[in-house]
């Protein structure tokens, strides 16, 4: 029977051999494709150009607005400034208007404001197909060598910080595309949930900028399909460590918990863009912690960086646990 897949990121045991047959590091290139790690990395004398490009596959709602901040948000976790953004809008047959248009680069502009970017260029088509609207993002941004982070660089010892909340783009998403099949819940939590997508937002560009700013960060990755528990994993891999995770302390918001519990969801598997990872030696925690809350950006240490052996665990009391392995994200579940 020929093997299907299902919706999400192509499982790492079929991407991670496509890409050491299809894609070896030429010259020039610093940080290649890999589990776990943001985006490409290249040389240009003593700066760094940082590329990444990522879809919005599961929003319409500011659809515009989501793809410059995730793609930004990618840059942001290498250490690097987003610059430039480039875009390919991909438009149903049916229902694509002139004013949907202007409004998606509309989202687009502000987005872009935002961060500090410039939209410079892209492609934009009515596509035969689609049910929904398709913005495939591609953010460029640069650093210099001294301030390259990498989700590969977590060090042993290293505790392992998340800022926001867990699952805040996946709540968003929720309250704006299931809002019908939530009527009956509190006004005012449907209210908090949607506007997650600008309070506290999706972008973790300041927080990775105070990071750096302050610590002597080893290691940031954001978090996006597969939730939190993917995120650490990858991070985990990425450095050929293992990790140790309190159970609880993960920050999760009423509206997250409402949410998931309503769709059965584990909200440790649902997307989280607008949390950042970091990894950095226990000595720098307090101060990049302070610097973080006096922008307030709340920042919860969830564990400790381990050797490989122990694996990624969940602690609960005295009781050890691996940490769940998502195939895909919750929210393909009920979307």
């Amino acid at each position: 029977m020929r093997q299907t897949l299902a919706a999400g990121k192509v499982p790492p045991d079929i991407l991670m051999p496509l890409i050491a047959r299809y894609a070896p590091a030429g010259p020039g290139v610093v940080v290649g494709p890999g589990l776990g790690l943001d985006a490409a990395v290249l040389t240009l004398g003593d700066r760094l150009l940082v590329a990444k490009t990522d879809p919005i596959t599961f929003a319409t709602d500011e659809i515009g607005w989501y793809a410059v901040h995730v793609n930004a948000n990618d840059i942001a976790s290498l250490g690097a400034t987003p610059r430039w953004f480039l875009a390919t809008l991909l438009l149903p047959e049916q229902g694509t208007t002139p004013a949907l248009v202007e409004t998606i680069f509309a989202q687009m502009a502000e987005a872009c404001a935002e961060v500090g970017a410039a939209l410079v260029g892209g492609h934009s088509e009515i596509t035969l197909g689609l049910d929904r609207p398709i913005v495939v993002g591609q953010m460029l941004g640069e650093t210099t060598p001294d301030r390259l982070v990498t989700a590969a660089g977590a060090q042993l010892d290293d505790v392992v910080l998340l800022t926001k909340s867990v699952g805040l783009e996946g709540t968003a998403i929720l309250a704006r595309e299931k809002g019908e099949e939530l009527a009956d819940l509190p006004a005012d939590l449907l209210a908090e949930a949607r506007a997650y997508l600008h309070t506290p937002g999706l972008s973790v560009v300041r927080d990775a900028a105070l990071a750096l700013a302050h610590g002597q960060v080893h290691a940031m990755h954001d978090p996006t399909e597969g939730g939190i528990a993917t995120g650490l994993r990858e991070v985990a891999e990425a450095s050929g460590l293992g990790m140790v995770i309190d159970a609880e302390a993960f920050p999760i918001e009423a509206p997250t918990l409402a949410l998931c519990q309503r769709f059965g969801l584990d909200p440790l598997g649902l997307i989280s863009s607008g949390a950042l990872m970091i990894c950095l030696p226990s000595s720098d925690v307090a101060a990049v912690t302070a610097a973080l809350a006096g922008a307030g950006i709340r920042a919860s240490q969830l564990g400790r960086v381990v050797p490989a052996e122990q694996g990624v665990t969940l602690r609960r009391g005295s009781q050890i646990h691996a940490l769940p392995i998502f195939d895909r994200d919750e929210l393909t579940r009920v979307l």
